[in-house]
């Protein structure tokens, strides 16, 4: 897993400049769910970034939705996103 998250804020780091990025597995909130898979996260993205909070919050998470496609259609079953300054 924390291999994992290695990828995924390398995958966000080659694309967007940050400052920091915290990834916050919250998978257990999804056991018992209808579609719940061990194999998917639940993870919620932490990221201070100049450049995304100075994009409206649609276009920053757009950017990010992008960036995580394939991962989000194998790996990710929910993400949240948080932008800070």
């Amino acid at each position: 897993m924390k291999n994992y998250f290695d990828e995924i804020r390398a995958k966000l780091n080659k694309e967007i400049k940050s400052e920091n990025i915290e990834i916050v597995d919250n998978s257990h909130k999804h056991v018992g769910h209808k579609f719940y898979s061990k194999e998917k996260f639940h993870i919620h993205l932490k990221i201070k970034s100049l450049y995304l909070s100075s994009l409206s919050r649609l276009a920053a998470q757009k950017i990010i939705m992008k960036i995580l496609s394939e991962d989000l259609k194998t790996k990710i079953h929910a993400l949240e996103i948080s932008i800070e300054k």
